[in-house]
């Protein structure tokens, strides 16, 4: 048994010194990184009225993060809204992540698995009095 690990051993000998000498040069593994992907912003505006709603679609590209912020709501700024994000699928918002506590500031964040239609969704959740402006930013891959 002894005899038959002596020529594997000095295969490996020879093979471990090859290994070590070479051109004096250093050589290091090539790091791979992904592209860094592009964002893209988009602003919706528009009006939310007493009992009422309204969906935005927009389309990922890539999977990543999207973010969604209430930028604004007018004449009151601390009226309490519905916000969400979800996918649209004919022209019906299905929702995947809900504040229904929502003021200006307030912002949501989730991860698109792939490219596809997202949507944004105003919506009175018993609180708006008055018609109210808005506006909502978007941000994602």
């Amino acid at each position: 048994m002894h005899r038959r690990a002596r020529p594997i051993l000095l295969l490996l000998a020879i093979a471990v010194g090859s290994a070590a000498c070479g051109d004096g040069q250093t050589s290091t593994a090539a790091t791979l990184t992904q592209p860094t992907p592009t964002t893209v912003t988009e602003t919706f505006t528009g009006t939310l009225n007493p009992n009422g709603a309204t969906t935005h679609g927009f389309a990922v590209q890539t999977a990543g993060t999207v973010t969604a912020a209430v930028v604004t709501i007018a004449p009151e700024s601390s009226t309490v809204i519905g916000f969400s994000l979800g996918t649209l699928s004919a022209n019906a918002c299905q929702i995947s992540l809900a504040n229904d506590r929502a003021t200006q500031g307030t912002t949501v964040v989730a991860s698109a698995a792939s490219a596809g239609t997202l949507c944004v969704r105003v919506y009175d959740v018993g609180n708006v009095t008055e018609t109210q402006s808005y506006e909502i930013r978007v941000v994602h891959p």
